[in-house]
């Protein structure tokens, strides 16, 4: 949908998420909301499997007119598609934690063997723009090589900064294993709700893009073109506390 306009907020200034305790991660994820909306946020993408497991359900029902897409670990897939039956994913400790990967579990893993790991350190090494560095080798090796050795066929990768080292972990993993990208199917939903809203852009203009950041302006800016092959206008906002974000144009 490259006609659509995006604002995205990245909370820099606060991650990584996965160790918080989920309540804050609610009140983050409540201001920022706040936040979009405020910018005239037709859906919002929670895209943060930390956030979705704290907040989703929480933000369904503070906001009940808003249309969320959350994210959720693609253990449906991975379940219908595994053939040894032994599948790996790959998240943060509150990911891990949260009811929404133990609803994921127990509706779509049934008879599949999950092996799990949080990849501790990787956010960050991903972050500084560190997609194929020793460190983030070691990490993902730590993680994957006994899964290797216990036949895992697919990869599961429930955190957003995962899909960055995709080429790494296809390399440490092979090529017989499959690595489950969550973003087009986030992005099919997107479509489908605004499509079913008649929301969509039909301009056939391409939409802008704005960015916002909680952590430094510079840090972000480097990183759009590694990460997103996007570039763009980069602006601070300030957290006040948990719950507040202020904005001066």
């Amino acid at each position: 949908m490259p006609n659509e306009s995006v604002i995205y907020f990245g909370d820099q200034g606060h991650i990584p998420y996965g160790p918080r305790p989920m309540e804050q991660i609610r009140d983050f994820s409540e201001a920022i909301t706040k936040f979009l909306l405020e910018h005239n946020a037709k859906i919002i993408v929670v895209a943060c499997n930390t956030a979705s497991a704290a907040a989703l359900k929480y933000l369904r029902g503070t906001f009940p007119d808003v249309q969320f897409v959350g994210m959720e670990p693609a253990v449906k897939p991975a379940a219908e598609h595994t053939q040894t039956g032994r599948v790996g994913v790959l998240a943060t400790p509150a990911t891990f934690q949260g009811a929404l990967y133990a609803s994921v579990v127990e509706r779509f893993a049934n008879g599949v063997e999950l092996f799990q790991n949080t990849c501790s350190g990787l956010v960050q090494q991903i972050e500084q723009g560190n997609l194929n560095g020793s460190e983030t080798r070691r990490i993902l090796e730590d993680a994957l090589r006994p899964m290797l050795e216990k036949d895992i066929d697919t990869v599961v990768l429930g955190c957003t900064h995962y899909p960055f080292v995709i080429p790494l972990i296809q390399e440490i993993a092979g090529e017989k294993v499959r690595v489950i990208d969550p973003a087009p199917a986030v992005a099919r939903q997107v479509r489908r709700l605004l499509e079913a809203g008649g929301l969509r852009n039909e301009s056939d203009e391409p939409g802008d893009i704005r960015f916002y950041t909680s952590g430094e302006v510079n840090a972000l800016k480097s990183l759009l073109p590694v990460l997103l092959g996007e570039d763009g206008d980069v602006e601070r906002v300030e957290w006040v506390d948990d719950s507040v974000i202020s904005h001066s144009h």
